[in-house]
């Protein structure tokens, strides 16, 4: 299993805070919540839980920190694709 993080790198204000987003996924949500967990993020700041485009917005600081704790650099428009084919693997809610 893997833990992605896109170059996105999006300049959007966010609850107040201006800064560059990405996205943080993974293959399964056991291990992007793990993952999550583990590099500080708050579980409840989920992006569209329990669905194939699940995932975590990440500033550039949380991006730099995720991939020094393993995440694998994708591509935006890549990991997007991934997350398509993904769908077909999910059972529907």
């Amino acid at each position: 299993m893997t833990v992605y993080v896109d170059d996105m790198r999006r300049m959007a204000t966010v609850a107040g805070r201006k800064d560059r987003w990405s996205h943080l996924m993974a293959d399964t949500p056991e291990e992007l919540f793990a993952f999550a967990v583990a590099i500080g993020l708050n579980p409840e700041w989920v992006q569209k839980p329990g669905t194939y485009r699940e995932h975590f917005d990440v500033t550039d600081g949380i991006r730099r920190r995720a991939l020094a704790h393993g995440a694998v650099a994708v591509d935006f428009l890549e990991l997007g694709k991934w997350a398509r084919r993904r769908r077909a693997t999910l059972s529907p809610a």
